[in-house]
């Protein structure tokens, strides 16, 4: 076996949980013109991100148009929005893989919310080992040249010498965000991902996806 053939265990697709259903998110972006859009695969470089963002972002909840948010959640102002318990994880593991802006979060009656923030994984490298995965590689019309689709499954195999310590990472040929057992495991042992009560939080094994 290739020392990067997919191993199951080592390394994780970290996403928004939707199985959960219900009504989805009641969270409102009050000043979402002034919020610049992430970095990602369409976004040019140099531009775009947390880092460019110059206002603070301000959030009601309105329960009429939802639920509050779960300490994972995606799909605001195209940003995770995460809770200060989730932040403090994720700050613990690996504190150069992300950056958090505090929002000024406010409930329907005007009182302050529990602390929220954006959340962004700043970490990109070319991670993947495509001779030893098995990924459909897209190549029409994508900026970086071509695009790994795991949609309909995938079996992706990672070089560690690139990965190196990081425990959270995305790449330039994929729009999702990995991790390692490490970061899976501190996740796990405080209760998001677990069972049925993810906390908004869903970890997939990325050598069986």
């Amino acid at each position: 076996m290739h020392e990067n053939s997919p191993a199951l265990g080592q390394f994780y697709i970290l996403r928004f949980d939707f199985r959960s259903g219900g009504r989805g998110h009641g969270v409102e972006v009050e000043n979402d013109e002034d919020i610049p859009p992430p970095v990602g695969l369409s976004t040019p470089p140099g531009s775009g991100g947390l880092a460019s963002l110059r206002v603070t972002p301000r959030l009601r909840y309105d329960p009429r148009l939802g639920d509050m948010p779960k300490d994972l959640q995606s799909g605001v102002a195209d940003y995770w929005l995460v809770s200060e318990p989730l932040k403090q994880l994720f700050q613990s593991a690996d504190p150069d893989g992300f950056v958090f802006v505090e929002c000024d979060f406010h409930l329907e009656d005007g009182t302050q919310a529990p602390p929220h923030y954006f959340c962004e994984v700043t970490r990109v490298i070319d991670a993947i080992d495509l001779a030893c995965s098995e990924v459909k590689v897209l190549t029409e019309g994508y900026p970086n040249g071509k695009y790994y689709s795991v949609s309909g499954g995938a079996r992706l195999a990672f070089d560690a010498s690139v990965v190196g310590t990081a425990h959270v990472f995305m790449t330039p040929y994929t729009a999702d965000v990995f991790c390692d057992r490490v970061l899976r495991d501190a996740l796990i042992a405080s209760g998001f991902g677990v069972g049925g009560a993810t906390r908004g939080v869903r970890l997939i094994d990325a050598a069986r996806i």
